[in-house]
Order: structure tokens, then sequence, then C-alpha cells
């Protein structure tokens, strides 16, 4: 008895061992190449810079640096409304059904049948047999003409019963088949996370964008009404006799061409709206109220947490992506190769068959089968070798796709890094410039109003002083903007909307 046990625990232990056995490569992590630390323009201690990135741990939600409520409130809702992020939420959903299918290869097969059939088999097929049975064995079947004219009466047939069926994973091509399954639906988890941080740089960028416009507008109509008064000052002194036509005629011109000025800022204010509209999920004119109340440009706070250059790889969703689909890749080169070899599977089958409803409960009804059964792939045309090359192929494809996906992350921060920098040196340059133009245009005002100067001198300082204001005011909401490109290269903000799982707490 001792020894029967040992036996069949060996043959266990074999079975385990064999159904462990996997072929093809094992899916290693790949290296990610980082730089210790990032470019020096973003790491220099603060001088005169607005704003400057340190290696602080970042805010999961980014856009809370702006302190800007509405900004704020619309990011948070974006997850919820946005249909480019719903649609990729579906498509995860489908992912997650394709890797349910894959699993499901890892477990027996069962199903219960059960049938009922009124039958009429050939009564001549039977005389014919009766006959070649006859003329064969004389004497067995005694009278013939008798039999020639027998029937087979109508019968019921009765079934039921539970069959079974499982693959013997000896070589790991279901495991393989899982494995890739699973990496998919990680890739298309990670997809959608992209999908919500591109929708949520987008957004930050537009709204950027509509308070710039907004402030374009307010400096452009604050121009308008200090033109309007020129013009009543002009047409005073015209009045007086203290200068010619030609000075109403060159402010009623300038007057007339900044008024000329608003309707545009109206309509690409008005298209920007829109374009938020749509990221929202909302029709044309659905925010228009909430964001008609101009809130000034967001400006971007004196020090950003940007966190370590270690950690790109493991917060942006592309590159978690591109590992994922080379993880899937590898475990098709496995499958693939799993293929070549015999494929086992275990049948079973019980049930109960009768001609009697009333004899389905005798255990003489019963009938059952089990055994394996085995294919080997013997020719296939080239099938299988051609299918073994694809699959090597893509895996390497895989490959050079998550290296360059590593590498554009890197240029995509090194480049908004540079912006960033750059984009402040150009506001404090402009901050100046603006300053000097509005004591120009104060000074060349007060020189024509005592008449010092001609009304040319007044019009220039004008038109110098509304130009750099709106280049000022553009350059402050593309320092905003840059920040949240800056972001977008560090692949931050899905943290709290699509976290990552967290481990199941070990029960002791």
């Amino acid at each position: 008895m001792a020894r029967r046990n040992a036996r069949r625990a060996g043959a266990l232990a074999a079975g385990f061992i064999l159904a462990g056995c996997a072929v093809g490569p094992d899916y290693k992590k790949p290296q990610t190449w980082s730089p210790t630390q990032w470019q020096k323009a973003a790491t220099q201690e603060r001088t005169s810079a607005l704003s400057v990135p340190t290696e602080q741990e970042p805010d999961a939600q980014w856009w809370s640096v702006f302190h800007d409520p509405e900004l704020t409130s619309l990011e948070q809702r974006l997850a919820a409304q946005n249909l480019d992020v719903l649609q990729a939420s579906e498509q995860l959903a489908v992912s997650r059904g394709q890797l349910l299918l894959a699993g499901a290869e890892r477990f027996p097969d069962l199903a219960a049948s059960g049938s009922y059939s009124r039958v009429q088999h050939s009564s001549r097929q039977l005389q014919r047999i009766v006959e070649r049975i006859g003329s064969n064995s004389p004497g067995l079947i005694p009278d013939s003409a008798a039999v020639g004219d027998a029937t087979i009466p109508l019968l019921n047939n009765w079934q039921d019963g539970v069959q079974a069926s499982w693959e013997v994973d000896l070589w790991g091509r279901v495991r393989r088949q899982y494995e890739a399954a699973k990496s998919y639906t990680n890739a298309s988890m990670e997809e959608r996370r992209g999908i919500l941080i591109a929708r949520q740089s987008e957004l930050a960028s537009d709204y950027m964008a509509l308070r710039s416009l907004q402030e374009q507008l307010r400096i452009t109509t604050a121009n308008r009404d200090a033109a309007t008064r020129l013009l009543q000052l002009s047409q005073s002194r015209y009045k007086s006799g203290l200068v010619s036509e030609l000075d109403v005629d060159s402010a009623q011109s300038e007057l007339q061409h900044t008024n000329a000025l608003i309707p545009q800022f109206e309509q690409r204010i008005a298209m920007q709206v829109n374009a938020i509209n749509l990221l929202m999920g909302a029709p044309p004119g659905g925010l228009n109220t909430e964001l008609a109340q101009t809130a000034g440009i967001p400006l971007v706070p004196p020090v950003v947490p940007i966190g370590l250059p270690s950690e790109l790889a493991h917060r942006r969703p592309d590159i978690r992506e591109a590992e994922a689909e080379l993880h899937a890749a590898t475990a098709e080169v496995g499958q693939a190769m799993a293929d070549f070899y015999p494929k086992v599977t275990i049948d079973a089958g019980f049930g109960l068959q009768s001609f009697s409803f009333r004899d389905m409960g005798m255990w003489s009804s019963r009938m059952w089968n089990v055994g394996p059964s085995i294919t080997i792939p013997i020719f296939q045309g080239g099938r299988l070798t051609g299918q073994l090359q694809m699959k090597k192929a893509s895996q390497k494809a895989a490959a050079l796709r998550y290296r360059k996906t590593v590498l554009n992350a890197w240029r995509e921060v090194d480049n908004a890094l540079t912006a960033y920098q750059a984009e402040q040196k150009k506001n404090q340059r402009l901050t100046v410039q603006v300053a000097a133009d509005r004591r120009s245009m104060d000074l060349a005002q007060s020189q024509y109003t005592h008449g010092l100067q001609n009304y040319l001198q007044v019009l220039d300082a004008q038109r110098r002083l509304l130009s750099s204001q709106t280049s000022l005011a553009e350059s402050t909401a593309n320092i905003s903007d840059d920040l949240v490109r800056l972001y977008n290269a560090l692949g931050g903000g899905w943290e709290t909307t699509f976290p990552l799982a967290q481990p199941k707490p070990k029960h002791t």
C-alpha cells in the first residue's frame, strides 16, 4: 500500500513538473536609460527666474499649482465627461473580456447535455444485413423469409450526461497565451491613462489660451478707451485752432483700428470656449456662462516640483504601455514555439442512455468514457515556421518601439524644460519693455496736451504700448502653458483617477 501511494505521489509530482515547463523566452524587464540629474538650466538655483523646477515629489493633481479654482474644477470633471477617455475605458473593458477568454483555456471545459429524439431506423438496411449474414452462414437464421419482412419500429432515444475536456499544458502554450493577453490588457490600461493625461494637458492649454485671449481683449478694450479720449482731445484742440485736421483724422483712424481688433478677439474666445466644451463632452455653448468670467491668466508658482529623473519611466503611461506590449510580444514567441510540440488533451464523459425514459434511472443505462488524445504536428506547409518568424520579428519591433518611446519621452522633457526657462527670460524683457512703452505713452500724451509734440509721436507710442502689452500677455500665458507641457511630458495626472492596483494584504 505504501509503495502504491509512493508511485502515485511520484506520478503526480512528475505531472506538476511537466505542467510547469514552458518553452520560449521568459520576459525580462528592459533597462531604462535616465540621466543622473535634470539639465542644468532646470536645476540651477533661483536667481532672477520667475519659477524654478526642483526635484521634489510632484503633486499628482499638478494643475493645483496654478491655484485657479475654475481650472481645478474642469480637470476634476474631465475624466468622467471626456468622450475619448470614456471610449478608452470601453476599449479596456473589451481587452479585459479577451483576457477572460484567454484565461478560460487554463481550466477544464465542462458541459452538461440532455437530448430526446424519436428515431426511425432503416428497416431495409436491417433486411440487407440479415440476408448477407444468412447467405454467408447457412442455418444461422432459419426463416429468412420471415426476416425479410421484419421492420424496425419507431424508437425513443433518451440521453443525458456530462462531458469534460482539458488540455494538458505541457509546453506552456496556454500559459503563454494568457501571459500575452494579460500584458495586452495592461497596455490597454496604460493607453487609457495616456489618453487621460493628454486630454488633461490639452484642457489646461486651451484654458491658458482662453485666459490669454480674454486678457488681450481687456488690454485692447482699455487701449480703445484711451484712443477715444485722445480723439476727443484732438477734436478739442482742433476746434481751438491749435492743431490741424490731420491730428483728428489720425486719432479717428487709430480708434477704428483698435475697434477692429475687438471682434477678432471675441471670435477667437468663442472658438476657444467651444474647444473646451468639446473636451468636456458638452455641446457648443454648454460652458459659456461658466467660462465667461475673466479670472486672469493663471500664474506659475515660484518652485515647480518635477521629481527625480529615474522616476520618469514609472510615471509616463506611453513607456509603460510600450513595455507591456514588449512583454506580450515575448510571450507570443513562446506560444508560437509551443505549437511545434504535441498537444495532449484529456477527454471524459459520463451519462445515461436508454430507449425508455423509465430506464434512465437504472444503473445499467450508464455510459462513460475517459482517455487522453494527442495531436502531433507533422506537416503544416511552413505555417508554424512562418508564425514563429513573424512573432520573433514582432518582438524585435516591440523592443525598438520601447527604446524609441523612452528617447522621445526624454526629448519632450528636455524641450519642455528649455522652453519653460526661455519663455521666462522673454517675459522679463517684455515686462521691462511694457514699463518703458507706458512711460513713453504718458510722456507723449502729456507733451501733446501742452502743445510740445505732434500727434504722430502719440500715435507711435500708443501702437508700441498696445503691441508690447499684447506680447506680454501672450508670454505670460505661454509660461503657464509651458509648465502644462512640462507636466504632460513628465507623465503626471492619472495617479488619482486611474491609480495602480494596490497589493493585497498578506494574511498571517
